[in-house]
């Protein structure tokens, strides 16, 4: 991402937290105008009170965040620390104490180990440069990734450039800045005018965001603007400042989309669009009433169309606020149905619907028909996970004598009768599946997404550790079609779901499934533990393979499939207990290489290999009849479903590729969606796991 001239970011390792980066730079070579948007709880942090009352400013150089510890609610030492701190990093990056400003995030109640932080002040400024991705890691608490955005705009003859980054996963409510965010641009604009736009987008973004309802005591949003772009000086409304502030609010609007996103425990973007409204403030307060709803996420959580929570949850601020709305004359829709109008329910079919709602993002909809008001609010569902991360956060966290601040959650922190019987379950799965070959293929959403691509290499881990021996056959098409429009923009053309690829392709395949991809996965997996080794499929003919035709017998170009598997190969790195990660390239008899398709491969690995399971991690929850997910298919029920047509489309290859590999000797095939954390584990070690499992009669 291209970054504002002028700036520079640091994010280190401190000694807040035991290990992970906890202090973040944000730096001007010049000074800025500088403005903010701060949360509204009355029991604010001592770097919000500091920090508000000086903002908006002009002359400031720094923006210094820790994670780990809130320095809230710690009394006049909080802001006897707030001080001390700002000279102590002033001092280390050459300016005075009163351009440098503050923001805490993390534990309550607890005092910044001072002495920690200033003495990593130097190291902080030391570590100045381009990198804003370990600032934006530095900020991260309950976070499962890392929230960057830009943008580039012309005002007057200049370029102006525009970057945030950002954190927020829990304790966020809908009352201005709900989060922590940090904006730089090099824009020249006035303290006021840029504190004008920041309150105003937040206003419309973050001030529309819920994850939980319960408003942090650190909430901030903060801008620094440098005039290093050399623009027409913003210091009225009109044209430019109208460009500036409608850019800078969709970079906010990002930033509260992936917050929402990532929200403690979630499992769905949860987007709320009212229409209709009499007035501007109601359709706001409407939206988030409806996002916020504990039922209505819970709801969303389980897939439930439960069209009432919704109205009930409208009806009761309606009813609270003395609002001039009648919920009962509102349309309400679901992922793009109707199950609301006209005073009554609409006649649906639940389980198409139920089965939309189990995708990655939610969109629910109500029209009041009272007004031209329009509003959108974000939020996420609310899964187990929250409750757990919520409800253990004191158990499980602690703070030394030093002021590390740790995170305890191992078995030992939970009650003697789920030990047991996790214990017990735990150990009867891994006498089952000691030295069981298990062929995985990796692909899809779980290869995209940071914290699922972590939760993959630790289940693969947990896979070793129960005695099983994975093999992991990828895929990369997503990123293949990237590179390919990068290099040229050759639009890539598909048959039967195949892509064609010519020998000028097939060395870009090559270049990303073995060179990039594969080393990436084999990178993840060693931080693990996994002693994985990154192996292509012409690497000792491990696959070899001839030319593959279309079914009407079109050319595919260099597309192949397999004629034989290494298995001795294989038996050599399985016996030794590596991981090999096996890119889909085959070698032909010819010498060339051809492009395997990833699913084809593994299903040919797993007979080969005579695997007693095969994994497919796709981006659907497996096999779905009228909406609803079987979790468990004979061979011959699955050919029956392709017959009558309900398993159809994409789904029919793939599911015939499964009914192939267990006729020739595999025992059970494992479709589970990769979209979600840790299914790969919830799938193999439960007795009804949460994709589809296929087996022979």
């Amino acid at each position: 991402m291209k970054l504002p001239r002028g700036f520079s970011f640091a994010g280190i390792h401190a000694g807040i937290k035991a290990t992970r980066k906890d202090l973040a730079l944000l730096w001007s070579e010049v000074p800025c105008s500088a403005a903010g948007a701060f949360t509204l709880n009355a029991a604010c942090a001592a770097p919000v009170r500091d920090a508000r009352s000086r903002l908006p400013a002009s002359g400031i150089r720094a923006i210094v965040a820790n994670s780990g510890n809130a320095n809230s609610l710690t009394g006049t030492q909080g802001e006897d620390d707030v001080k001390a701190l700002r000279e102590a990093y002033g001092s280390a990056l050459g300016v005075s104490s009163e351009s440098v400003l503050l923001a805490s995030t993390g534990v309550i109640g607890v005092r910044l180990p001072v002495s920690k932080l200033a003495d990593a002040a130097p190291a902080l400024a030391a570590a100045r440069g381009p990198a804003i991705e370990a600032a934006a890691e530095a900020i991260m608490t309950t976070d499962t990734r890392i929230k960057l955005a830009s943008r580039r705009i012309r005002i007057g003859e200049a370029e102006v450039t525009l970057a945030a980054f950002a954190k927020g996963a829990g304790m966020v409510a809908p009352e201005l800045a709900t989060m922590l965010a940090f904006i730089a641009t090099d824009a020249a604009i006035t303290p006021q005018m840029l504190s004008q736009c920041i309150k105003r987008a937040s206003a419309g973004t973050f001030n529309h965001l819920t994850i939980d309802d319960d408003m942090s005591t650190n909430d901030c949003a903060m801008a620094l603007a440098n005039g290093l772009a050399k623009n027409p000086l913003i210091d009225a409304p009109g044209d430019d400042y109208s460009t500036f502030e409608e850019t800078f609010t969709s970079l906010c609007m990002e930033m509260a989309r992936a917050i929402a996103e990532d929200g403690e425990g979630a499992t769905k973007l949860l987007t709320v669009h009212l229409s209709g409204a009499p007035d501007e403030l109601t359709a706001r307060e409407l939206a988030k009433t409806v996002a916020g709803s504990n039922l209505v996420k819970t709801a969303v959580f389980g897939a439930d169309p439960n069209w009432g929570r919704i109205l009930a949850a409208l009806g009761g601020r309606v009813g609270s606020r003395h609002l001039h709305v009648d919920p009962l004359r509102a349309t309400v829709r679901i992922q793009g149905v109707t199950v609301y109008e006209a005073g009554g329910p609409a006649a649906f079919d639940p389980l198409p619907l139920r089965a939309k709602m189990r995708q990655p993002e939610v969109l629910i909809e109500v029209h009041l028909g009272q007004g031209n008001h329009t509003a959108q609010s974000f939020g996420c569902d609310m899964s187990y996970d929250y409750i757990k991360v919520n409800a253990d956060y004191a158990s499980f966290t602690s703070q030394s004598a030093e002021g590390v601040v740790t995170k305890d959650n191992r078995l030992t922190n939970y009650s003697p009768a789920f030990k047991r019987t996790l214990v017990v379950e735990a150990l009867t799965y891994i006498s089952r599946f000691r030295d069981k070959r298990t062929v995985i293929k990796y692909g899809g959403a779980a290869m995209v997404k940071d914290s699922l691509k972590a939760g993959f290499a630790g289940d693969v881990n947990l896979l070793l550790a129960a005695g099983l021996l994975p093999v992991v056959v990828h895929g990369g098409g997503p990123e293949i079609t990237r590179t390919l429009d990068k290099l040229g923009g050759k639009k890539s053309e598909f048959i039967d779901g195949v892509r064609v690829t010519d020998s000028d392709d097939l060395k870009v395949v090559e270049m990303v499934l073995t060179g990039k991809v594969n080393t990436e996965i084999v990178t993840l997996l060693n931080r693990e533990k996994a002693h994985a080794v990154g192996i292509s499929g012409k690497d000792a003919g491990l696959l070899r393979a001839k030319k593959l035709l279309s079914d009407d017998g079109r050319d595919l170009g260099r597309v192949g499939e397999v004629t034989h598997v290494n298995i001795d190969f294989l038996d050599v790195l399985l016996s030794k207990k590596y991981v090999p990660v096996i890119s889909p390239i085959g070698l032909g008899d010819d010498g060339e290489g051809y492009n395997i398709n990833a699913d084809t491969a593994a299903a040919e690995i797993a007979v080969a290999l005579k695997a007693d399971k095969l994994i497919y991690i796709t981006d659907v929850p497996g096999v779905l009849v009228e909406g609803e997910l079987v979790s468990e298919l004979t061979a011959s029920e699955a050919r029956r479903r392709i017959e009558d047509g309900t398993i159809r489309g994409g789904m029919v290859a793939k599911v015939k590729s499964i009914l192939s590999a267990l006729e020739r000797g595999v025992k059970s095939v494992h479709m589970i969606d990769g979209r979600q954390p840790h299914t790969l584990i919830a799938e193999l070690f439960t007795d009804k796991g949460v994709g589809t499992m296929v087996r022979l009669d």
